[in-house]
């Protein structure tokens, strides 16, 4: 499960209206392969379920995550921190044995 922050909750919900997501569409949460560290995250707005998705709802956001990356995401939270000097979307995850300086990549 992925916890969603009260400032990642607010900018998704900001975000939504300003891309005139439908009602239905919620956040895709992956891991791919790359970035310095090995792994990468990725985040989008989507509105079809696969096959092998798992849904999870938490602080109003209803998240999807693929099972594969599910592994890798287990007990993370999305974090989001805006301003001049903020870095947006982050992840705190306490699988990831190392991370990369900017934050988007990580290893296990």
């Amino acid at each position: 499960m992925i916890k969603v922050s009260d400032s990642a909750r607010d900018q998704v919900s900001k975000l939504k209206k300003f891309e005139e997501m439908p009602v239905n569409s919620f956040i895709r949460v992956g891991v791919k392969s790359g970035g310095c560290s090995g792994l990468s995250y990725d985040l989008s707005f989507d509105t079809e379920l696969q096959e092998n998705d798992q849904e999870f709802e938490d602080n109003d956001v209803k998240v999807v995550i693929e099972k594969k990356s599910l592994l890798y995401l287990a007990g993370t939270t999305l974090e989001y921190e805006g301003g001049l000097n903020g870095k947006g979307f982050s992840f705190t995850n306490p699988n990831a044995s190392r991370t990369c300086g900017c934050g988007e990549s990580f290893a296990v």
